[in-house]
């Protein structure tokens, strides 16, 4: 997936589509970024592949 939108234009447009994101959702630490990407598949009830769809969408918009 090639990323075309910062981090902060994504956690705005996931913010948007799902009211349930706070901020502290995306806490991202260097070395975490699998633990952050559960715990967002978690809140959503997606699986790991939904989320991903969703971010490769993110990048369309």
């Amino acid at each position: 997936m090639k990323i075309l939108r910062s981090w902060r234009e994504q956690k705005v447009l996931l913010k948007r589509r799902f009211p349930v994101l706070e901020d502290q959702d995306f806490d991202f630490q260097e070395g975490y970024r699998e633990i952050m990407l559960e715990k967002l598949s978690a809140k959503l009830s997606k699986t790991r592949s939904e989320l991903e769809k969703i971010f490769a969408e993110l990048q369309l918009l």
